[in-house]
């Protein structure tokens, strides 16, 4: 089953189940988070939450596609109770792509990065088995979900901005239940937008090159995940491809388990706080950038993969100055 968000043409919100290229409307649901909460009550999964209220004949999918009236597929109605977050070096030939980032050229090549080390603990204990605690991986801060646009809309890049580069990934989407328990809905496409370039110049600026706009969806794809995917991630400019790139992903293609990214993340009790949502990115090894290539705005990034339907498309635009040096004021 596939789950999107989206307006009416007067601003109401609806939960809808993909079929074909008509969106069949759940009853009386107006968020997915709150038809999660009210599956957790119920002691029973999303899909049965779904299949329960019934659905009734919706409105055309590509029309509301094209109208930009697709939300992400989950959302808080507080940002601040949205944590967007993720974790990196977790794919085979990951570590390839930022090593090539970080290493420093006079560095003895008998030597490892910190890059390389940590990528060679998740190929050694990423997969610890189910119950068990494997290597942690890397994990950094995007924002709240404030930093969330969505499907069909510009990232906003701001002006001190080095790069704007994609990242196609899978997304997991969590709720946490009233019982202080994580809960994945499913999975969603993502594209965690960063900045290459800022992060090329030291390992240690990837906070700052992390805290950028992203997006996900426009579908949610609720169950399990299958341990092999391959997408494709392209861009275009003024309507023309410049770059595309198969990039794979599921855990046939990973050196960590989603299980075991799970649990480095839901094991720090701040953010087992109940009705939060967690939007967590996890990881890629396909990069634009790696090839050499800068996007600009009016760019539009396109990433796709079948099992999760239509594609996540996003554009780029340049933002005003938000605060200029010495602006913080004393009181």
């Amino acid at each position: 089953m596939r789950l999107i968000q989206f307006e009416s043409a007067c601003g109401q919100r609806h939960v809808g189940v993909i079929e074909g290229e008509q969106v069949q409307q759940v009853r009386g649901a107006t968020t997915t988070r709150a038809l999660a909460l009210a599956a957790i009550a119920a002691g029973r999964g999303l899909q049965d939450e779904v299949l329960a209220r019934g659905t009734e004949p919706g409105p055309s999918y590509p029309e509301l596609l094209e109208a930009g009236r697709v939300l992400p597929p989950l959302d808080h109605e507080d940002p601040a109770h949205c944590l967007v977050s993720g974790t990196g070096l977790t794919h085979l030939g990951s570590a390839s792509t930022r090593d090539k980032m970080h290493q420093q050229k006079a560095q003895d090549e008998a030597a490892m990065t910190d890059t390389m080390r940590m990528f060679k603990w998740g190929v050694e204990g990423g997969k610890p088995g189910a119950g068990k605690v494997g290597a942690q991986p890397e994990w950094f801060y995007k924002g709240d979900g404030g930093i969330v646009v969505r499907p069909g809309a510009d990232f906003p890049v701001p002006a001190f901005a080095e790069d704007a580069g994609e990242e196609p990934e899978l997304v997991g989407l969590y709720v946490v239940g009233e019982d202080g328990r994580p809960y994945r809905l499913g999975f969603a496409l993502g594209n965690e937008f960063s900045d290459h370039v800022m992060e090329r110049r030291s390992y240690l600026y990837l906070a700052h090159s992390k805290l950028r706009f992203c997006a996900y969806g426009p579908e949610l794809r609720v169950g399990e995940l299958p341990a092999h995917l391959a997408g494709t991630s392209r861009i275009r400019r003024n309507g023309e491809v410049i770059w595309e790139k198969e990039f794979l992903s599921g855990e046939d293609n990973m050196c960590h388990s989603l299980e075991n990214l799970e649990f480095h993340h839901f094991k720090y009790a701040q953010f087992l706080r109940p009705g939060d949502v967690h939007v967590h990115y996890f990881g890629t090894a396909t990069l634009s950038f790696a090839d050499g290539i800068k996007a600009r705005p009016g760019d539009r990034f396109e990433i796709e993969m079948v099992e999760f339907g239509a594609a996540l498309v996003n554009g780029i635009a340049r933002e005003d100055e938000r605060l200029a040096p010495g602006a913080v004021r004393s009181l």
